[in-house]
C-alpha cells in the first residue's frame, strides 16, 4: 500500500466530551501520524459549505446545526492506506453496526452524533484537507 494522507473530524459531541485525545491515540495506535490539527469552530455558513454536498438531503440542515455546536478537531492524517485505515478505525456509521474497539462503537452517541468524520476517497480527502489547510500547515 501507498504512503497517503486522509482528512479526520473529531466532531462536536466528542469534543464537548474531552474526547479529543483518546480518538487520536486510537487513530496513532492503527499507524496513522497526525501531520496537521486544529480545533475550530465551525460558522453554520461554514459547516454548510464543507457539507454541501448533502445540501439535498433532509438531514443537511440538522447535520450544519450540530456540526456548528461545538468546536471540532481537524486534522490530516498520513499513513499506508490512510484513507481506508482511518475508515477502519473509526467504524460503521451507525454506532450499533461498528466492530468492537472502533471509535464509533465506543464513543458515538448516536447515528447523527457519532464522534469523528473521514474522508472516503483520494478526491474528496485532497478537497476536505485543502478546506481546512494550507500547504504549509501540513509538516509531516
Amino acid at each position: 500500500m501507498a504512503l497517503e494522507r486522509t482528512f479526520s473530524i473529531i466532531k462536536p459531541d466528542a469534543t464537548r466530551r474531552n474526547l479529543t485525545g483518546k480518538i487520536v491515540a486510537k487513530f496513532e495506535e492503527a499507524g496513522l501520524r497526525v501531520v496537521a490539527q486544529k480545533r475550530i469552530h465551525l460558522t453554520m455558513e461554514q459547516a454548510g459549505e464543507f457539507y454541501s454536498v448533502h445540501k439535498e438531503r433532509p438531514f443537511f440542515g440538522e447535520l450544519c446545526e450540530f456540526m456548528a455546536s461545538a468546536p471540532i478537531v481537524a486534522q490530516v492524517l498520513e499513513g499506508e492506506g490512510a484513507i481506508a485505515k482511518n475508515r477502519e478505525v473509526m467504524g460503521a456509521t451507525n454506532p450499533a453496526d461498528a466492530a468492537a474497539g472502533t471509535i464509533r462503537a465506543e464513543f458515538a452517541e448516536s447515528v447523527g452524533e457519532n464522534s469523528v468524520h473521514g474522508s472516503d476517497a483520494p478526491e474528496t480527502a485532497a478537497t476536505e484537507i485543502a478546506y481546512f489547510f494550507s500547504g504549509l500547515e501540513l509538516v509531516g
